[in-house]
């Protein structure tokens, strides 16, 4: 059971040093230099495997490809799904990111080869065989619990087999995790991605001095009048009702910021109420206001709903978008190296 929920905010967002972009490291920097890459490649798949939604993939490919032609070896690491990192054979079977090679392949016109381990001699060995131009994708770094424990040991061996770290996962960058925030420790520079970079330029660009009205829309759990569910129902979707209560709220609003979908929209008998949201958003885009999708299953919904290029931005992280909005300061981001003064 959802709902969505309407909050405007005071502009409460932290001013933040300037970050150090892959973009200021030139050919000198990067030619023949080890480039360890955390991205967010956790992308939607159905039950044969196979990618549904490519948008994080695509998302990663300009800070690839600058790395890529300017003479680095890159080491590519993200995390697939949530496995319990108990048994990584068993883990593999479900959440390897093996599905998703072919794509980036084929957006990066190059072979990408997969390392079976994100540690240890196979990495060693791989990084060996790579050449100024060449990309490994390294195998879900969760396979291993002392990732999300921001184990220092662990970082220390993802870090191993790199000289320098680009962190362009904007959707973990909310947690400090070992290949987030505990490699910084032992590469330097450490810097932003192209995504990882536009996404704080536009999400606290935004916030900082919003147009206003500025109104948020927060997905939640509670979606009608908890009298009006009968026993051993749930509440799905919002019905015409809140639709037209939304659509009223944000009326004349000059920046909008949405997270989270109205219902189950993924089951297409609960998904009204996510696509009229969706489709006005769109329309308010159209009138001149600023409209951002926080990430997760609202970029999917706006997908689903046809709307996605009618919306002034679309965050690749839901969590991370949110607690930016909130003024919290996001560990990945923070353990960063900083431009000087």
């Amino acid at each position: 059971m959802r709902q969505a929920s309407r909050v405007q905010r005071a502009s409460a967002v932290t001013v933040r040093a300037v970050k150090v972009s892959v973009g200021d490291l030139k050919k000198a920097d990067l030619e023949g230099k080890r480039v360890f890459v955390r991205a967010d490649l956790n992308v939607p798949m159905d039950k044969a495997g196979n990618v549904t939604d490519d948008t994080r993939i695509r998302a990663a490919i300009p800070t690839l490809k600058y790395l890529l032609d300017n003479g680095a070896k890159v080491l590519l690491t993200s995390h697939l799904g949530r496995p319990k990192g108990e048994n990584k054979e068993e883990d593999k079977k479900k959440y390897s990111l093996k599905p998703v090679v072919a794509r980036l392949s084929e957006l990066l016109g190059k072979p990408v080869t997969l390392v079976d381990d994100c540690i240890g001699p196979q990495v060693e060995s791989a990084v060996g065989a790579l050449h100024n131009g060449d990309v490994a994708l390294l195998e879900n770094v969760r396979f291993y619990k002392q990732e999300e424990k921001n184990d220092a040991d662990f970082a220390k061996a993802l870090a191993a087999n790199a000289d320098l770290y680009v962190n362009d996962a904007f959707g973990t960058a909310h947690r400090a995790h070992a290949s987030t925030e505990g490699v910084t420790k032992f590469l330097k520079p450490s810097v932003a991605g192209f995504l990882l970079q536009k996404e704080l330029d536009y999400l606290d660009g935004a916030i900082k001095a919003p147009k206003k009205p500025f109104v948020a829309i927060v997905g939640g759990s509670k979606t009608v009048s908890i009298d009006a569910i009968p026993d051993g129902w749930m509440g799905l979707d919002i019905g015409p009702d809140s639709v037209k209560l939304f659509q009223d709220a944000l009326a004349g609003a000059k920046t909008v910021v949405w997270n989270g979908p109205m219902g189950v929209f993924e089951m297409p008998k609960f998904a009204a109420g996510t696509v009229a949201i969706a489709n006005t958003m769109a329309g308010l885009t159209g009138e001149g206001c600023i409209t951002i999708i926080g990430g997760g299953d609202s970029v999917a919904a706006a997908e689903q709903a046809g709307v996605a290029d009618k919306i002034s931005h679309i965050s690749t992280g839901g969590g991370a978008s949110l607690e930016l909005l909130e003024g919290k300061v996001l560990p990945g981001v923070a353990a960063l190296d900083e431009k000087s003064a």
